[in-house]
Parts: structure tokens; sequence; C-alpha cells
């Protein structure tokens, strides 16, 4: 099987007779700096806080969110660090069950209530009559702030589970991950 590559996009090969298959060009990362060269998927714990059981039954159980990590194996992979994404994803996190997941893998240094991330004096005010006392206060506060996004960071991002199960707290159905990708697919008596 031979299919040429002029890296134009997906390419047919013609050595596949009765079906298609599509092949894709290699890119260099020369080319895509922020390209990582490792292709292996894993989930990122930030997934799972969007995640619910897909059982039919458990639709309006409220203990089917979040689904509870059993036999997860993690790793660590390093991403480039980016505050932006992590202030505008925070409100949308579902901060109890992260908490719960969190705790569940063995992080245990969350704040017991969401953190306000947003950046400190936010342009209201006029800071030109102010104590030197408060900007030191203000620089403080600041690093705080940024000493949980980059442990929310960490956490979120890249924390990675590369094999295990999700199981739903409400009826038991465990959802396998294997090299980073949970199947939830159900068996036709469950859907």
């Amino acid at each position: 099987m031979r299919c040429i590559n002029n890296a134009q996009g997906p390419l047919l090969n013609p050595a596949s007779q009765g079906s298609i298959s599509i092949d894709f060009p290699i890119f260099h990362t020369t080319h895509f700096p922020n390209l990582r060269t490792s292709l292996t998927p894993a989930m990122k714990i930030l997934t799972v806080n969007f995640l619910t059981c897909a059982v039919k039954a458990c639709k309006s159980s409220p203990a089917s969110f979040p689904l509870h990590f059993r036999d997860a194996e993690l790793e660590q992979a390093d991403m480039e660090y980016n505050p932006v994404f992590l202030r505008n994803i925070l409100p949308r996190i579902e901060w109890e069950a992260l908490k719960v997941t969190a705790t569940e893998l063995g992080f245990t240094s969350l704040p017991p209530e969401k953190p306000d991330i947003s950046p400190v004096g936010g342009g209201g005010g006029d800071v030109a009559g102010g104590v030197g006392g408060e900007a030191a206060m203000e620089e403080e506060e600041e690093e705080a702030r940024e000493k949980v996004l980059r442990d929310l960071h960490k956490l979120l991002l890249e924390t990675q589970v590369r094999e295990g199960k999700m199981v739903c707290g409400n009826c038991g159905h465990e959802y396998r991950i294997k090299e980073g990708i949970a199947n939830f697919l159900l068996p036709n008596h469950l859907v």
C-alpha cells in the first residue's frame, strides 16, 4: 500500500480496494512549534468535570455526577501555562465535584471554596493616592492568585489518566479508560 503525500490535507489511499482509507500528512514541528511529538492520548482531569453517567436510569439522579475514579493510573504531562484559559474555564467548573475527584486522586490542596482568580486591581479605581502598604497587599494577593492558578493548571490540565475506570455513584456502571480514552458505549440493556 503506497500513498502519495503532497502535504495538502487528508489523502485517499489509492491501494485500498472496495473501502476508503484516509491518510493524514505528517506535520513537522518546524511548521507547528506548539505541536507535541507524543501522540499518545490521555484523559485530562478537567474532562471528568463535564461527564455524567450515560445510563438512562441515571439521567435524573444527582449521584451520577461526578463519576468516581477507580484503579486510576495517572501521569503528569508538561503543558504550556495558560492563565487566560484557566480564568475563562473556572466559572464553568462544578467546584464540589472537582473537590471530590481531586480528593479521590490524592490532591488535597484545593481550597474549600471556588477561588476568585480575577486579576487584582481590575482597572477600576484610582491608585495614585494609595498607601505603600496597599500596593504590597495587592502584590501578595496577586501572588496568591497566581499560585492557585498554577495549582489548578497542574491538576486540571497536566494531570492525565492513562488507565483505570470511572464508576457511576448511582448505578455502579464502570466506564473503562484504556490508553487515555474512556469507553462510554453502553450495552443495549442499559441504553
